[in-house]
């Protein structure tokens, strides 16, 4: 692929979805005419797509450099790549798109959802740069403390890698507060972590507390859907999540699932670095709450 550097590894409608903002009108257009139908988008030419879009071929192709490709007939290979799997994420139903819109039964609704969701993981899969993870498991690895902060479904997030890390002898510790977010970034030092999970990346309070606890000397991991977002270039390490929106066009189901994913990789990568105390400490766990149980 003749891809220039900007491209990323994510699936085409979630990098067009993250740089709607930035588009220009006419290149929003396109956009939009993308999102409402990938299917039919993925077969036309330039000169159909201009038409449709009401604009020009040159505008398609400055479209088509901003999502992060060269050529369009790489774009477009994508898109169609894109459409396949989500074909066969839906195959076996008897729905045809994964967008989830007023009216849809119970069973549609299952079976969006099951689709929408295997397919943010996937993507989020394929998107997640392995090095990047590979200095975040070994940030977390040699940490004093890891100190992690999110808000609203980010902040189950947050719960999740908190009780995972301390179950293998961790020092983690989840704030569920902003002010005390923020008073605990402030103390943070050398040897401590701060991981910020937002799926925008604009979440004020949690860019806040990223930036106190990077004064303060920590090293800092954003978990977000969008690289260039302010949380991420805050950060040292960027975990990006692939996520695709499920419900009414909102990506609060698929954002939770996608950072899900890079959170149990983030805690098995961590659990490896010394394995066996990890699986002694897990047997430990386990065994209290078992005791705990046959006493009741």
């Amino acid at each position: 692929m003749g891809a220039d550097v900007h491209r990323t590894s994510r699936a085409v409608s979630t990098e067009v979805r993250a740089r709607l903002d930035e588009l220009r009108p006419s290149e929003r257009r396109i956009a939009e005419s993308l999102l409402a139908d990938p299917g039919a988008f993925a077969t036309r030419s330039v000169a159909e797509i201009a038409e449709e879009a009401s604009t020009s071929t040159t505008t398609v192709v400055r479209f088509t450099r901003k999502i992060g490709y060269d050529r369009f007939k790489d774009f477009r290979h994508d898109l169609t790549e894109e459409n396949l799997r989500e074909r066969l994420a839906l195959a076996g139903t008897n729905v045809q798109s994964p967008d989830i819109v007023a009216g849809d039964s119970l069973d549609d609704i299952v079976a969006k959802v099951a689709a929408n969701e295997s397919l943010s993981i996937a993507d989020t899969a394929q998107a997640l740069d392995t090095a990047a993870l590979t200095r975040a498991v070994a940030a977390v690895a040699g940490a004093r403390r890891v100190d992690i902060f999110g808000v609203g479904a980010s902040s189950i997030v947050a719960v999740d890698l908190q009780r995972k890390l301390s179950r293998i002898g961790r020092v983690a510790l989840e704030w569920p507060d902003p002010h005390a977010a923020w008073t605990a970034a402030a103390i943070l030092d050398e040897q401590a972590v701060a991981v910020a999970i937002s799926h925008s990346g604009a979440t004020a309070d949690t860019v806040d507390y990223l930036r106190l606890a990077a004064r303060s000397g920590a090293t800092t991991i954003a978990i977000t859907n969008h690289a260039e977002s302010t949380l991420a270039t805050s950060a040292d390490i960027v975990l990006q999540t692939s996520a695709r929106e499920t419900a009414f066009r909102s990506g609060a189901l698929g954002s939770r699932i996608a950072q899900l994913m890079v959170v149990d990789c983030l805690f098995i990568g961590v659990a490896q670095v010394d394995a066996e105390a990890s699986i002694g400490a897990l047997q430990r766990t386990f065994d209290a709450v078992r005791e705990r149980r046959s006493s009741e």
